[in-house]
């Protein structure tokens, strides 16, 4: 594995999701933050998908998606101003898996393969998660995934099997 050298950028996939208060307002505000932030480029954004909860099933439905960016952040940099987003939306963290303001997950990091105490890139469950794959398919449905070496569309298709909830939902980010 290469570690980023300073200036380059790569390309990453950041998946938000929100079930608390004003969902849709949580991700708009999260999405113009990643914007205002210097070295940060927002290239693309999904549509919102209405989900069901995975995990702690007790609560809300999501809304989710996944937005591409550019970015000189090296990945513990990136996730460290992902938290600092959620933090200044007013995240509080709760039960595992559990009710969020928002969250901001950094899915894919160029095609980078990491594990640290902190963070693991590619993220571990995205392979698993319609309302990962599906946002990120409508976004970039041929990048390969670089532990999986298959498409991100292939990896959706393989879930049609999975019923749960999701419904692309009528809104502007």
């Amino acid at each position: 594995m290469l570690l980023p050298t300073a200036n380059a950028t790569h390309v990453a996939y950041i998946g938000f999701g929100s079930n608390i208060g004003d969902r849709l307002a949580h991700i708009q505000n999260a999405i113009h933050a990643l914007s205002k932030t210097e070295e940060i480029t927002l290239e693309k954004i999904s549509s919102v998908y209405k989900t069901d909860p995975v995990g702690y099933e007790a609560q809300a439905q999501f809304l989710n998606g996944v937005a591409a960016i550019q970015t000189s952040l090296a990945p513990l940099s990136l996730l460290h101003t992902l938290k600092n987003i959620e933090t200044a939306i007013g995240r509080k963290h709760r039960i595992r898996w559990g009710p969020r303001e928002i969250d901001l997950d950094i899915l894919i990091y160029g095609d980078m393969c990491l594990q640290t105490e902190k963070l693991v890139i590619p993220h571990p469950e995205m392979h698993r998660r319609r309302f990962v794959l599906a946002p990120l398919a409508e976004i970039a449905p041929d990048f390969v995934h670089p532990v999986f070496q298959e498409t991100v569309q292939t990896l959706l298709e393989r879930l049609e099997h999975d019923k749960s909830a999701l419904k692309k939902e009528d809104c502007v980010l």
